[in-house]
């Protein structure tokens, strides 16, 4: 218990001091502000981009899960199950 304080101190802290960070470049932000604000539709069309994006980790990682479940379970199905009257 007392290895895991240390690590995990270290990372709280290190976390708590990140500063804030913007996802995008300063003169993409401000384009897309500045869109925004003349009734453009840019900027909508960036945050819908960025959701793709994000999403797109979490559709392979569910598609990987997917896939080894059913490999699993079809391997599972292929030993014949074990009774009393296979062990003699």
């Amino acid at each position: 218990m007392k290895k895991l304080i240390l690590p995990f101190t270290l990372a709280l802290v290190l976390l708590m001091a990140v500063s804030p960070a913007f996802a995008q470049c300063p003169m993409c932000r401000a384009t897309a502000e500045s869109n925004l604000q003349h009734g453009g539709t840019a900027g909508k069309g960036l945050n819908t981009g960025i959701l793709y994006m994000l999403a797109m980790p979490y559709v392979l990682v569910g598609a990987i899960g997917v896939i080894w479940w059913k490999n699993r379970i079809t391997s599972q199905n292929d030993y014949p199950p074990v009774g009393d009257d296979q062990m003699n």
